[in-house]
């Protein structure tokens, strides 16, 4: 069994590639992955009607982190460890998913008027039999409803988001796992909503920042209790 790079409480981390990693975690040991994997905003995004790059080119070359975008087996690793998925961006990599009814969507916008920016987001789920739902956090442009630190992360999801839907799709007795981690956003979900979590990141910057919000999510807890 690999020994977390770092752990406390119920939460686990693991500095390394996924591809590395996730082979070495028992399969069906993870309850739900929830993630929002890289999928190429630093590539140009000459795209199509379903979010497909058409174009390679790049824009950008402070993003290579975001380069490291995952392929079949990644996904096949994914489904290996975990009875259930969600997965953020899967418009992306449509050709990893089976057919579900229920799918995610974030309303970005809520009352806001109309502004030059994406108005929802939304996630494929495994869970074929439910009817899919939509969450309204505001997070356009310079408004947000989110109270969370700025990390940096140019994809960083909300914690509220999380949060509500960890409530929704998981038991508190369950074990998350979020293999594209970033700045940690899910675990800190996971400590505030009683989950275990395992996270798995490969840039260090984004690792220590993740290190940092769940050390606070933690500690916010036992002053609570």
């Amino acid at each position: 069994m690999i020994t977390p790079t770092w752990q406390a409480g119920d939460v686990k981390l693991y500095l390394g590639d996924c591809l590395e990693i996730l082979p070495q975690l028992e399969a069906g040991s993870v309850d739900l992955v929830l993630t929002d994997p890289p999928y190429g905003i630093g590539i140009n995004r000459n795209a199509n009607n379903f979010g497909v790059a058409t174009n390679t080119s790049r824009q950008a070359t402070d993003l290579e982190w975001d380069d490291k975008i995952p392929d079949k087996a990644h996904f096949s690793q994914i489904f290996r460890v975990s009875k259930n998925q969600i997965v953020f961006g899967a418009n992306y990599f449509w050709d990893n998913f089976y057919s579900s009814q229920c799918y995610i969507i974030w309303d970005k916008r809520g009352s806001l008027p109309p502004v030059p920016f994406c108005d929802t987001e939304f996630a494929w789920t495994s869970f074929v039999k439910r009817m899919s739902k939509r969450y309204v956090i505001v997070n356009h442009g310079f408004i947000r409803d989110s109270k969370d630190e700025r990390t940096d992360h140019p994809t960083q999801k909300p914690t509220e988001l999380m949060k509500q839907i960890l409530v929704d799709f998981s038991e508190p007795s369950d074990t998350i796992l979020d293999p594209f981690m970033g700045s940690g956003t899910t675990l800190v979900a996971c400590v505030q909503t009683g989950r275990k979590g395992i996270g798995i990141e490969i840039e260090e910057k984004y690792f220590d920042i993740a290190v940092k919000r769940i050390q606070q999510a933690q500690l916010q807890i036992r002053m609570e209790l």
